[in-house]
């Protein structure tokens, strides 16, 4: 399954589930068209701060790119939500040609044909920023990480390996 969005009308990452088991998605819609791809927490991090290093890099060769700003959809993901596979691979690149910036997702398992599922996502300079800026807040807005291992604290504490497993409090 191969599905292209040359124009999206919302491509934002979002969650489902309560801090500590939420699911991360990236949701794309355009015209009556809907997906929405699963990926990891770190892998939702780590492509919204890479978008933006991007975006700031293509600024400083000349291209137009908004600045950095607080992302202005904070909605939540469209319904129905339909999960249409977890990514394993991630690519990002700069469509010289329609000024645009190419994300694909690669499926993890091959769909039934034996082929891996890939979407292609087309995004404008501004829909990458705001795409970038909403990825960056949805990975901070769970659980606070310890100061110690840097590991999500949970309310009750946790286990942290820098403290040899002490589950007391690291600061009074």
């Amino acid at each position: 399954m191969m599905l292209e969005f040359d124009h999206p009308d919302r491509c934002v990452a979002g969650t489902i589930g309560a801090p500590g088991e939420r699911l991360f998605l990236i949701q794309v819609a355009q015209g009556n068209r809907l997906v929405a791809v699963a990926l990891e927490k770190e892998q939702t991090m780590l492509l919204g701060a890479r978008v933006g290093e991007v975006l700031d890099q293509l600024a400083e060769l000349g291209h137009e790119v908004p600045p950095r700003q607080s992302p202005a959809d904070m909605g939540p993901l469209d319904a129905p939500l339909e999960i249409a596979f977890r990514a394993a691979a991630i690519g990002l690149a700069w469509d010289h040609e329609h000024g645009r910036l190419l994300l694909e997702l690669f499926s993890q398992e091959p769909d039934e044909e034996g082929e891996n599922s890939l979407v292609q996502i087309r995004m404008t300079p501004v829909m990458a920023r705001e795409f970038s800026s909403r990825a960056e807040l949805i990975v901070a807005s769970g659980r606070p990480q310890c100061p110690a291992c840097a590991q999500p604290l949970n309310p009750e504490g946790h286990i942290c390996p820098r403290a040899n497993g002490y589950r007391g409090p690291l600061f009074r």
